[in-house]
């Protein structure tokens, strides 16, 4: 069916593939193809050090090399278009990033937008007057707390040349704070669940201001933003911002905006709602 578009799906940091795989259940059995993109270092590129393992050595762990060191988000980007382009040979292609995998399908827009007919971001980072980083500065994102990975940071970013999360930690504070930044309306089983899907490392490379939207590439393609009402990660003042920033740039082709209700997770682990709003993309 040479009209009916592939859905490729970017994930966000420290995540993988694995994190579509009920939306796309969900899409298939609404007759929607679909493909999740596992990028540079992620999935079974990731690295699992044997300090990892239960009983964890934190002190190996701190200095354990990791596959993901030195991963740009150009890296990121060229992942991405090799396949967008063996998907487009199939007909038409809808973009769909979660949170930090937005600054890559941005970068991809920019560099490709003969490769995408609908770039779609859910609750993903689309940077448009700032770089990424400079955005955590910024009122929108005062409720959030730069604290939710620092307690279960492993290691100097500087000197293993990534980030590194001990997802598996059994400490506390810092599930809790987990907890409540990325999935506070999932039961305690489903967060663990979820969380067990995360790998350790995360490359350092979000992107600069050459990154950011630009109109005569990226601007051009139809987008859409599904915000998430309940994301105390990137909160919806913030999701909303990066639209009305967007919508000035291309005020010809404003964001197409839909809203679920949940956290910043809970779209990926209850993903009926998800399914349907992006299937209905696919008939646009």
């Amino acid at each position: 069916m040479p009209n009916q578009p592939t859905f490729v799906f970017v994930h966000g940091a420290f995540a993988n593939s694995f994190s579509f795989a009920p939306l796309q259940a969900e899409l298939g059995l609404l007759g929607h193809r679909s493909v999740a993109v596992d990028l540079p270092g992620h999935g079974f590129e990731a690295t699992y050090p044997a300090s990892y393992q239960a009983p964890q050595d934190l002190d190996a762990l701190a200095g354990e090399p990791g596959s993901i060191k030195g991963v740009t988000l150009a890296d990121n980007a060229a992942r991405v278009i090799d396949v967008l382009e063996r998907a487009k040979e199939n007909g038409p292609t809808i973009l769909v990033a979660h949170s930090r995998g937005g600054a890559t399908i941005t970068a991809v827009g920019n560099a490709r937008p003969d490769l995408i007919d609908r770039i779609a971001y859910v609750s993903a980072w689309c940077p448009v007057d700032l770089n990424v980083g400079d955005y955590y500065a910024e009122p929108e994102m005062a409720s959030v707390d730069p604290g939710t990975f620092a307690a279960a940071l492993i290691g100097n970013p500087a000197e293993l040349g990534l980030l590194r999360v001990n997802f598996r930690t059994a400490a506390p504070e810092p599930l809790a704070g987990m907890k409540q930044a990325f999935a506070a309306d999932l039961t305690d089983d489903e967060f663990r669940n979820f969380l067990n899907t995360f790998q350790p490392d995360e490359n350092l490379d979000a992107g600069t201001s050459a990154d950011r939207t630009q109109a005569a590439t990226w601007g051009r393609i139809p987008k859409t933003y599904v915000r998430l009402t309940d994301d105390t990660s990137i909160p919806l003042a913030m999701q909303d911002r990066m639209i009305r920033e967007a919508n000035a740039l291309t005020p010809d082709n404003p964001f197409d905006v839909e809203t679920l209700k949940g956290s910043h997770l809970h779209w990926l682990v209850h993903p009926k709602p998800a399914a349907q709003v992006l299937a209905a993309l696919a008939a646009r």
